[in-house]
């Protein structure tokens, strides 16, 4: 199943006194944009497609970045969405909306 993509929906809530949520939250999309891997940046959180290992490694450095640029606490949400045989595509669900 680890050989497989897989989708994981990221949502950073990001605590800061002297930041604002959003500037931290877009630290975390631009280090997705800058991964290489299929993403989508949705309302209340990002999909980002790739191996399972690439994408929680990308999860840490997200942690690792927010905090740098400021955040005191991080609360993360993520939904993994896997498949023991077959790769689990963003484009397979999101076709016909596009």
């Amino acid at each position: 199943m680890m050989n497989k993509k897989v989708n994981i929906a990221i949502q950073v809530l990001p605590r800061s006194s002297s930041k604002g949520t959003y500037e931290l939250v877009d630290l975390a999309i631009e280090l997705i944009q800058k991964s290489g891997l299929e993403y989508r940046v949705c309302p209340f959180e990002t999909v980002v497609e790739g191996y399972y290992d690439e994408v929680m490694k990308l999860v840490k450095d997200i942690h690792e970045a927010v905090y740098l640029g400021g955040a005191e606490e991080i609360i993360t949400n993520l939904k993994i969405q896997t498949r023991h045989n077959q790769d689990v595509l963003i484009d397979d669900k999101m076709y016909k909306y596009e």
